[in-house]
């Protein structure tokens, strides 16, 4: 009897070691099967600014492209605010399952990290990279009341004048906020910065004269300038652009070495799972070869992406290490 006493646990061990292996197979089976099964139902693609700007226009252009790849719908939201740290905040946050995305930028990504004292996530930790989409170049437009033909001439008129002019950007933090930022800083110019909730509003005021000069994305500029109502003065590539070939970069004007483009890309959650990200990664790429993508890139300038999850990475990375040293050098503080 004694030996049967000792018996009946060994049996009952047994049966709940195999018990918790069968349990745990089962729950393996299902989180293989979800992401088997990704995409499952919609995927959100945030854009942390207001709609009317590069931003938008870039992640719409794809976001067409992945529906039809994809098969499911990839919608685009608008998040406005905080610099981009409300709709970085909130995918931050969300279900880590591919279906929560967020439009990453040089502002969100390079800059912030650097000049906000304090942010609720950090990028490099709770997000990952899957790939990059457009590098963009920057326009720097004046209003047709500016007596300045040229970038030489309204930064002579500027520094007469320090503080006098004001000049519109999509918000703090944005990339036409960043590129005058720079600009400011390598041609001792002083502006008088007025921060708008996106590309669009903030266009509303330039084009009326409220304001009297801007950087944007060329997708977002180039229709007014085509019209008059707008003046382009200078490239901030280091290449003039097609769609303006008598417009000469920032470099060529006085200006050797300056660089500042407004580039986008896509990331997720850093707990979505790695089979999820590369597929989407994969998608991205067939996206990025799909005619309706070429043209509307070539018709704005723009640079397409594509490429892995540890390119988007290391152009990441790249970027910090430039803005780093911009924001160091100009004092940018976002807080």
């Amino acid at each position: 009897m004694k030996n049967r006493k000792t018996r009946w646990p060994d049996r009952c061990r047994r049966r709940l070691l195999r018990g918790t292996a069968l349990t745990a197979a089962v729950l393996l089976g299902r989180a293989h099967a979800q992401q088997q099964a990704w995409p499952n139902k919609s995927i959100r693609l945030v854009v942390p600014f207001a709609p009317g700007g590069t931003s938008e226009i870039v992640a719409r252009a794809v976001a067409a492209e992945l529906t039809r790849i994809l098969g499911q719908n990839v919608y685009v939201e608008n998040k406005p605010g905080g610099a981009g740290t409300i709709a970085m905040t909130e995918v931050a946050r969300a279900a880590p399952d591919g279906h929560s995305l967020i439009l990453g930028h040089v502002g969100t990504l390079a800059v912030n990290p650097f000049a906000m004292a304090r942010q609720p996530y950090d990028v490099n930790r709770d997000f990952q990279a899957v790939s990059l989409l457009a590098r963009v170049p920057n326009l720097f437009v004046v209003h047709p009341s500016v007596p300045a033909k040229n970038l030489r001439e309204f930064v002579d008129l500027a520094r007469k004048k320090p503080g006098a002019l004001n000049y519109g950007s999509a918000g703090n933090g944005s990339a036409g906020h960043l590129a005058f930022e720079y600009l400011q800083l390598v041609t001792g110019m002083e502006l008088t910065h007025i921060p708008y909730r996106g590309t669009g509003p903030q266009l509303v005021d330039l084009l009326a004269g409220r304001t009297e000069a801007s950087s944007a994305g060329a997708p977002a500029l180039l229709p007014h300038i085509r019209e008059g109502k707008l003046r382009a003065i200078g490239v901030g590539m280091p290449q003039r652009i097609a769609a303006l070939p008598d417009l000469p970069t920032v470099a060529e004007q006085g200006y050797p070495g300056f660089e500042t483009s407004q580039w986008y890309g896509i990331l997720a959650p850093s707990g979505v799972p790695r089979e999820i990200v590369l597929r989407l990664a994969s998608a991205v790429n067939e996206a990025m070869k799909a005619n309706a993508i070429t043209e509307r890139f070539a018709k704005d300038d723009a640079v397409a992406g594509g490429g892995s999850p540890e390119d988007f990475g290391r152009f990441i990375r790249a970027e910090q290490e430039r803005w780093a040293t911009v924001v160091k050098k100009s004092g940018l503080k976002l807080d």
